[in-house]
């Protein structure tokens, strides 16, 4: 295969850095399309061809079950890509998304999730290749995936919630491996606003050091690994 090529679904409300940081994590041609905008891509033909190799589902600022008219189209074109085995990774809303797209059910969890957490493998998937049997993420939501879908099996989680999942070539990681340092430092600022105790928000912006954030190098192995997963995984793709 040559250059993977990936639609990016930018969930996220607003001028933010996920396409940035997706873009910067990515070592592929990433076209990106500001799905709460209600952009999207074309549909896949009646052959099955679809232009993209895979596909990246961002985080966001709404909830999946808030039940938005782009929601509802962005639900029915993942269930389409899923049936035809595009690969599909969904990024903390995206991979709440995805498992309630496919049948799962994500509720509010009654708090929040904020800061570094270790996260243990509990499955050799190939998405986490390489990767440790214990790793450190930067985690921030208030919802969770409370049931995965039919026949999904469970990556990763850790005492607050699923971590990762998988349905064939469609996989979920509710931690944000595409996190920089300033997008964790803005994100936890931005937390005052939305009711979160000061002294939370404090204790995580005290943890948000250089080096605390290098222990999250191994959870970005994502990337890369997913798009091991897209090239043994060829879409019928039409010429551009």
């Amino acid at each position: 295969m040559s250059v993977p090529q990936i639609a990016l679904f930018d969930a996220s409300v607003g001028e933010t850095p996920a396409e940035r940081n997706v873009r910067r994590e990515l070592d592929a041609a990433v076209s990106a399309f500001k799905v709460s905008e209600g952009e999207l891509p074309e549909w896949p033909g009646a052959d099955g061809s679809w232009p993209y190799d895979g596909v990246v589902i961002s985080g966001s600022q709404t909830s999946v079950y808030d039940g938005e008219p782009w929601m509802e189209t962005l639900g029915e074109l993942v269930r389409d890509l899923h049936e035809l085995g595009v690969p599909m990774l969904g990024i903390c809303w995206g991979h709440q998304f995805l498992a309630q797209e496919l049948g799962g059910c994500v509720d509010d969890m009654g708090e929040y999730e904020l800061g570094y957490r270790n996260i243990e493998r509990y499955d050799d998937s190939p998405l986490f290749a390489s990767m440790p049997g214990e790793f450190v993420g930067f985690e921030t939501h208030s919802d969770e995936v409370l049931r995965l879908p039919p026949g999904a099996v469970e990556l990763a989680g850790n005492e607050t919630s699923c971590q990762a999942f998988s349905l064939g070539p469609t996989f979920g990681v509710q931690f944000h491996p595409e996190y920089d340092l300033e997008t964790v430092r803005k994100v936890v600022e931005g937390k005052r606003e939305e009711g979160v105790p000061a002294e939370q928000v404090d204790a995580v912006l005290a943890e948000a050091t250089p080096e605390r954030h290098a222990e999250t190098e191994a959870a970005k192995r994502v990337f890369e690994n997913f798009l091991t997963v897209v090239e043994s995984e060829p879409v019928v793709t039409t010429a551009e």
